[in-house]
């Protein structure tokens, strides 16, 4: 059995994606843990009025999963409001970005699977 926290792993901040301030991200499984296709797991925090730039994934998809808090993601040019139990899904080529436009902090787990050796859908 494998199992890490995410309140009592090391985090880390970082720009993501060119987006505004930092993100505190808890980086809790790579691509060396797993047997198929899943590259990571994270758990982010969002402050206010920081963001993950918009950009895009050529191969990979990812999953938000909003655990706590609200923000504006936008995907391919489609703004969305996005809260509490909240899962989002970013397909492969799809452009994305979330923002954190409210007062509290944004938390979110974050999955993302290499695309390239899967089928097209």
């Amino acid at each position: 059995m494998i199992v890490r926290n995410f309140l009592q792993q090391p985090a880390v901040m970082q720009n993501a994606h060119g987006g505004q301030g930092e993100i505190r991200n808890v980086f809790l499984y790579g691509a060396e843990d797993f047997t198929t296709p899943l590259r990571f797991v994270i758990y982010s925090e969002i402050q206010p009025g920081d963001s993950i730039g918009y950009h895009t994934h050529v191969e990979n998809e990812e999953v938000y999963v909003v655990l706590e808090g609200e923000g504006t993601m936008t995907v391919n040019g489609e703004c969305r409001k996005v809260t509490q139990g909240d899962v989002l899904l970013n397909r492969r080529g799809w452009s994305h970005g979330l923002v954190n436009d409210s007062n509290a902090v944004l938390k979110l787990l974050v999955f993302e699977v290499d695309g390239s050796t899967q089928e097209r859908g």
